[in-house]
């Protein structure tokens, strides 16, 4: 094969065989120079090598130019390929492009024609081999393919076989997946969502329990939770946190005074105004009996406390001596007080006709002036209790006033600037009156009247219940000195007590009071502690009692013996 020739490139001009050599070679006619293209050439300006061919031929002296033969077909390596060039289904075999990568993707076909029937080779020279028909002329190249928008990229989605593709598979594994797990997983996670739910409905009917139990606690339904019981069982249980101080209102004006216990219970949280009676029976300081009333004019406030803290049993802290003045400006300082009021109090330095000083009526307002008139006000003929009250309920109003912090509280008293008690400093007092006012503004405050009896002795009963649940203390027999105090009932049914306190005071007794009492027919001499049995024996001989007479009881109020005269008690001077 020469190179010249290139066989299997459609575009390549085919040379003209203008005869053979000795060899019986084909001899091509010499082209000065190629043809001109008129479309694109991918191989234009690229000089053809083929290399070394160890089969070529050499070339040799060509022959003189015989005369021209019919020219013979293009040498076709595939022609002998069955099927080769003839037309397949009516079309043409496409020319071979040598840009189609992907085997004949876009080619263009085009519609085969008839094939020419082949001429027979004209007689020539005997012995000499007919010359080849010319080839003939070469298709015009085709104008290259314009690459689609694909072929641009480096490559085609189609080149990959990992781009993931929805699979009706899929579902099926997990059907399956879920289909063979086991049964003691099930079983598993049916008692983890079992114990689960017994463990929330435990929780929420404990919550549910302690609320209920809250709510009925803080309403006082439980037993033993209400107050009237709360109180009986803070009574009836151990020791108990108390601090008390007595106040004493000292009417500048109209003389007299009101003495009150104030009461802190840090135990029960509860605050009491005890009011005493200035009738109530005392000891003075040279152990005589006196009036409460008297022991604070004459005694003062050290010794009216201690003869108090004798009497009830109580350990009091100090003395709060408030005069009338003191009180209106202490009033005033707070910005008034709120009480009811159960009578009209006239002004005493208005005129006839005008406005009373005070309204009867609830939730009055009062001012320091009106306060001070209120708390000291005692009607014509009205007994000496309802002008305690009356006290009480100043009292009362101005704790509910008073700041409840110990600090306010005692900026309060400063400014009132009086001499206070050695025994209750002023930053003392305020702390207290800051803890009253504290259980008064919530409601935890109640005022109580120590009951006494005409003759100054505490009642029986209800006397011991406030001094034994309020004050915490103990009544005790006032015996200064040596002196015993003896108190008289009269159950004679006629007037002997007179009688019998004059023999009772010959024979160097204290006399404490004498009441009356119902009648019976035998006489009594009644001793509390065995330590005054001798002295009751004694009391008895003195008015003339049989020894038998004597037993051991429970004297009234303070006295150490008391004496009940029966019908067979003789009056000395009776006719």
């Amino acid at each position: 094969m020469n190179d010249q020739q290139n066989p299997y490139d459609p575009y390549y001009p085919q040379p003209q065989i203008i005869g053979y050599d000795a060899y019986g070679q084909p001899v091509y006619q010499q082209q000065a120079e190629p043809p001109q293209q008129s479309a694109y050439d991918p191989y234009a300006g690229q000089q053809q090598t083929y290399g070394y061919d160890p089969y070529a031929q050499p070339q040799q002296p060509q022959a003189p130019q015989q005369p021209q033969a019919p020219q013979q077909p293009a040498y076709d390596p595939y022609a002998g390929v069955p099927g080769h060039g003839q037309a397949q289904g009516g079309y043409a075999q496409p020319a071979y492009d040598p840009y189609d990568t992907y085997g004949g993707a876009g080619q263009q076909w085009q519609a085969a024609e008839p094939a020419a029937p082949v001429a027979a080779a004209p007689a020539g020279v005997p012995g000499q081999r007919p010359a080849p028909e010319p080839p003939a002329a070469p298709a015009p190249p085709r104008a290259p393919r314009r690459p689609d928008a694909d072929e641009d990229r480096e490559y085609r989605t189609e080149q990959f076989s990992f781009i993931e593709e929805p699979d009706e598979d899929s579902e099926d594994v997990i059907d399956w997946l879920k289909f063979t797990e086991s049964r003691s997983e099930r079983r598993e996670e049916a008692r983890r969502r079992g114990r689960n739910r017994v463990i929330a409905l435990v929780v929420v009917l404990v919550l549910a329990a302690v609320g209920g139990v809250g709510y009925l606690w803080s309403a006082g339904l439980l037993p033993g939770t209400g107050d009237a019981e709360q109180k009986q069982q803070g009574t009836a249980t151990g020791p108990q946190q108390r601090a008390t101080i007595v106040l004493h209102l000292h009417d500048t004006q109209g003389g007299g005074t009101s003495t009150a216990l104030l009461v802190d219970n840090a135990t029960t949280k509860q605050g009491t105004t005890v009011l005493l009676p200035n009738a109530l029976a005392v000891a003075d300081t040279e152990g005589a009996a006196t009036t409460l009333g008297k022991s604070v004019e004459d005694d003062g406030s050290s010794g009216t406390r201690e003869a108090l803290d004798t009497l009830l049993g109580a350990k009091i802290a100090g003395t709060w001596r408030l005069d009338t003045p003191y009180l209106e400006n202490l009033v005033e300082y707070l910005g008034g007080i709120e009480t009811d009021t159960d009578t009209t109090v006239p002004d005493p330095k208005a005129k006839k006709g005008s406005d009373p000083l005070v309204t009867k009526g609830e939730k009055q307002t009062l001012t320091g002036r009106a306060a001070v008139a209120y708390a000291t006000y005692r009607a014509s003929g009205e007994a000496e209790a309802k002008q305690l009250q009356r006290f009480g309920q100043v009292v009362n109003g101005l704790l509910r006033k008073m700041p409840s912090d110990a600090a306010n509280a005692t900026t309060a008293i400063e400014y009132l600037q009086q001499i206070a008690d050695p025994s209750l400093p002023e930053k003392d007092l305020g702390a207290s009156l800051a803890k009253l006012a504290e259980h008064a503004k919530t409601g935890a405050y109640k005022t109580a009247v120590l009951p006494v009896g005409e003759d100054g002795a505490l009642a029986e009963g209800a006397g011991d219940s406030v001094v034994r649940d309020i004050l915490g203390g103990k009544v005790t027999t006032v015996d200064a000195g040596g002196v015993p105090r003896v108190s008289i009932k009269d159950a004679t049914g006629e007037d002997a007590v007179e009688a019998a306190k004059i023999v009772l005071i010959n024979g160097g007794y204290a006399f404490v009071g004498g009441t009356k009492a119902e009648s019976r027919a035998k006489s009594q001499v009644v001793y509390g502690d065995d330590a005054q049995k001798a002295t009751a024996v004694e009391v008895a001989k003195t008015l003339g009692l049989p020894d038998g007479s004597v037993t051991k009881g429970k004297p009234s109020g303070t006295a150490a013996i008391t004496v009940v005269l029966g019908r067979d008690y003789e009056i000395p001077g009776a006719s």
